[in-house]
């Protein structure tokens, strides 16, 4: 389908409504990885606030599988928030998500601890990590969807690339809040209640991020399809029957990312405590550096993927990840500041690109009428069943192989995936977002399936 996209006419009086849409798409990723983080920085103390003294390492172990359940609900959050998207708009489940975040944060942050009412409070600690593994499993689709057809055409990449920076300012946030409470608070004063104060901080940065949502219009795409009645009645079904292709493209792109991600930005740190001996400052230290870094790069890759396409750039990511990343676990190997440096922040340079570029590139790939669903499913799938397992992953690896090197050839097959997938997907920059399939009524397209 043909025809300029609303915001060509006049960019210019779309500069603020853009500033709009990118704090109001950006701001539920930083609250939920804000969340996140800060999570996985306290577990050891949850781990002993909210389950039976005794065993300190069953305590960790459960805490972390409490950790896990939200992953796991993620795909059923994606296809409810995702159907939602599709059909109602994607102001609706951006204000939705959002709310559930935050409120399921501000339940947990002020839990009764297991002192006070038993077990009952691990089961409270596991139903709200279930309602913000929902709302997250709905968060990326919602707020990539929107970021994309908000944002002018020719600066859809720039647009878009807001998202990932949101992500890593929230881990950079959570780093900085939870090392002042260690500074400021006694060991003793954040086991006696200190602790709840990341969370809560959580409840206002998710109130202002539902006043933001709730200001907002719906996306010009959206509003298309309710003009020419063409709202996807059964979105969900029409992704695996009209779009599978365009599935498994972003389920590729995502594991591509999503891996990267976890082993650059989670593993690694793990990895260079434990296996290479750093000292935890220091590891620490480059894991901020790294997600700093990151938040100059991200945008620069998407400005660079307006420029120059989406496919170079993520070729090029895809191509150095495969080639680079033995070579740079050799280099970390190497006992010196300098060597720790430049390999951690090679890593970093590689997944900053991908950061700024998978989510427009994913965007585009699907028709406005089933975008949200099949963004959501492929993200949350890929997250579930690839991120979440690969730090355990490459534990194992290191165990049974003996191999220091085993996270860096891990990131090279990853790499070759990303290679895989940026040969199978056209080259989509500068396309107008509401296609062919866009234009079929309801019954059509269901017939059609």
């Amino acid at each position: 389908m043909s025809g300029a996209h609303p915001t060509d006419a006049n960019d210019l009086a779309y500069k603020k409504g853009l500033q709009k849409s990118v704090a109001a798409g950006s701001i539920g990723v930083l609250v939920h990885w804000f969340d996140w983080a800060v999570y996985a920085y306290m577990a050891t103390t949850i781990a002993v606030i909210f389950f039976p003294e005794g065993d300190e390492t069953a305590g960790l172990l459960a805490t972390f599988a409490v950790f896990a359940v939200s992953f796991l609900v993620r795909p059923i959050g994606a296809i409810i928030f995702g159907r939602l998207g599709d059909k109602l708009g994607r102001k609706v489940t951006l204000s939705v998500v959002i709310l559930a975040m935050a409120a399921s944060t501000l339940v947990l942050g002020i839990l009764p601890t297991y002192e006070t009412i038993g077990m009952l409070a691990p089961i409270l600690l596991i139903v709200t990590r279930i309602v913000q593994g929902l709302a997250a499993g709905g968060e990326f689709g919602s707020a990539a969807a929107f970021l994309g057809e908000f944002s002018p055409r020719k600066r859809r990449g720039f647009g878009c690339s807001w998202l990932e920076f949101g992500s890593l300012l929230g881990f950079l946030l959570a780093s900085l809040v939870v090392f002042l409470l260690t500074q400021v608070l006694s060991p003793e004063q954040v086991l006696a209640g200190g602790w709840r104060i990341p969370f809560l901080i959580t409840v206002p940065l998710g109130l202002v991020g539902l006043y933001i949502r709730r200001k907002i219009e719906d996306t010009p795409e959206f509003e298309a399809l309710q003009k020419m009645e063409t709202v996807s009645e059964s979105p969900l079904r029409e992704v695996f029957k009209r779009n599978p292709k365009q599935f498994l493209q972003t389920c590729g792109m995502e594991i591509f990312m999503n891996v990267t991600f976890y082993v650059v930005l989670v593993y690694l740190l793990t990895y260079q405590e434990t296996e290479l001996g750093f000292d935890p400052g220091r590891a620490a230290l480059l894991s901020t550096l790294a997600s700093a870094l990151g938040l100059i790069i991200v945008p620069l890759s998407g400005i660079a993927s307006d420029k120059f396409g989406r496919k170079p750039v993520l070729m090029t990511a895809a191509v150095s990840l495969t080639v680079l990343a033995i070579p740079l676990f050799m280099l970390m190997q190497v006992q010196s500041d300098l060597a720790a440096f430049v390999s951690t922040f090679g890593l970093a340079f590689i997944l900053a690109i991908i950061l700024g570029t998978h989510a427009v590139t994913v965007v585009e790939l699907f028709p406005t009428r089933t975008r949200q669903t099949g963004l959501s499913i492929a993200y949350a799938l890929t997250a579930a069943l690839f991120a979440g397992t690969a730090p355990y992953a490459l534990t194992w690896l290191i165990e049974n192989t003996g191999s220091m090197l085993s996270p860096g050839f891990f990131l090279a097959v990853v790499g070759v995936v990303g290679i895989i997938t940026v040969v199978s997907i056209p080259e989509t920059k500068g396309i107008d977002l509401l296609k062919d399939d866009d234009l079929d009524t309801p019954a059509t397209a269901s017939a059609s399936a």
